[in-house]
């Protein structure tokens, strides 16, 4: 170079700093995925919120059943009530299961959870019978909190 064209020679110019938008290639590809990932969280949410506000039904209904009452003329309608309550636990679970009845109706009940045979006369005939001797309704509504128990924990959980 000559010494006159120095005065004439400019700076060296920087090109212009890299834009923010549009984002290059992964960063799209990292949005997609946490939308992805925000989508599946919102829908394992919802299905969690359901299944715990359908226990907390079954769990008030079964709440609002009680405790089986001291005096041998109530003990039938009660055993309807806890018949209706099983028939509807079950058919949240099975639907196969409402069109059972009577001994179908027992075995079905007793292959989910022994100790239902026991009580096959209670469960499906008290209704109709003027007195309920001879049922031992304490050791029924161990048995049936159990079945609502294991029904809750186990098998609503995949419905």
């Amino acid at each position: 170079m000559a010494a006159p064209d120095l005065p004439t020679l400019r700076d060296i110019h920087l090109p212009p700093s890299p834009s923010w938008w549009p984002p290059a290639p992964g960063w799209w590809l990292l949005a997609l995925l946490l939308l992805a990932a925000l989508a599946f969280a919102l829908w394992r949410l919802r299905q969690a919120w359901r299944r715990r506000r359908r226990h907390r039904a079954i769990l008030a209904e079964w709440d609002r059943l009680g405790s089986p009452p001291a005096d041998a003329a109530a003990l039938p309608a009660w055993l309807a009530q806890v018949s209706q309550f099983l028939r509807r636990l079950s058919r949240a679970v099975r639907p196969e299961a409402a069109a059972l009845q009577g001994a179908d109706w027992i075995r079905f009940l007793d292959r989910h959870d022994d100790g239902f045979a026991a009580y096959a006369d209670a469960l499906t005939d008290a209704p109709y019978r003027p007195a309920s001797a001879g049922i031992d309704a304490p050791r029924l509504q161990a048995l049936v909190r159990g079945h609502v128990w294991r029904v809750l924990h186990s098998e609503l959980r995949n419905v």
